[in-house]
C-alpha cells in the first residue's frame, strides 16, 4: 500500500496537478474570507471561521472530484491497470493507497488555512477571542467530508475510462450527495 501511496503522492507533486489544485483552492477561499465584501472577515465585527467552513465545502464539490478522476481512470487509459493488478498487492491495498494520496493532498490544501486561523485570533479583540475547540472540531469535518468526496471520487474513476467522465460523474455523485445530505439535516422526525 505505501508503495501505491508515495508513486500517487509523487505524481501529483511532479507534475502541476498538485500545485494548480492547491493554488486554486487557496486564493478561491482567499478572495472569499478577505476581499469579498459581502464575506470578508476585516468587515466582520466578530472574531470568527465562519466563511472557511461554509465556503470550503463549496469548493471541494469541484476541486476533489479534479483530484480523484485521474486514480483509476488513467491507469484504464494507459493499460497500466493490468500491470497494477498483476503485482502482488491486494485490491484494497490498491485502493486504500490511492484514497490515502487524495486526502493526503486535500489536507496539503488545508494545511495553510491555518494561517487564517492566526490572522483571526490576532485580530480578535482581546487577542485571542476565539473559540478554538469549534474550529477544530470543523477542521475535523472538513477532513472526514473530503475522505467521502475522495471515497465518491475513486468510485467514478473506477468506473470511467477517460478522466473527463471521471470528473463530471464524481462532480454529479458529490453534488447529489451533498444536497441529500442538506436535505435529510433539514427533514423533521417524529
Amino acid at each position: 500500500m505505501s508503495s501505491i501511496y508515495w508513486k500517487e503522492i509523487n505524481s501529483f507533486f511532479s507534475s502541476l496537478i498538485g500545485y494548480i489544485v492547491i493554488g486554486v483552492f487557496l486564493v478561491v477561499l482567499g478572495l472569499v474570507m478577505f476581499v469579498f465584501p459581502d464575506s470578508s472577515l476585516l468587515d466582520s465585527n466578530y472574531a470568527t471561521l465562519d466563511q472557511l467552513f461554509q465556503i470550503a465545502p463549496l469548493i471541494f464539490l469541484f476541486l476533489i472530484p479534479a483530484i480523484a478522476m485521474r486514480s483509476l481512470a488513467e491507469e484504464q487509459q494507459t493499460g497500466t491497470i493490468e500491470l497494477l493488478v498483476t503485482r502482488p498487492l491486494s485490491d484494497l491495498a490498491i485502493v486504500a493507497g490511492k484514497l490515502l494520496a487524495s486526502l493526503t493532498l486535500v489536507i496539503f490544501a488545508l494545511l495553510p488555512t491555518l494561517l487564517y486561523y492566526y490572522t483571526v485570533y490576532q485580530l480578535g479583540s482581546p487577542k485571542g477571542n476565539l473559540d478554538s475547540g469549534a474550529i477544530a472540531g470543523s477542521y475535523i469535518g472538513l477532513i472526514c467530508l473530503a475522505s467521502a468526496f475522495v471515497a465518491i471520487g475513486l468510485f467514478a474513476s473506477s468506473l470511467a475510462n477517460n478522466q473527463i467522465i471521471a470528473f463530471v460523474s464524481a462532480t454529479f455523485c458529490v453534488f447529489c450527495f451533498t444536497t441529500a445530505s442538506t436535505i435529510l439535516a433539514g427533514c423533521r422526525f417524529l
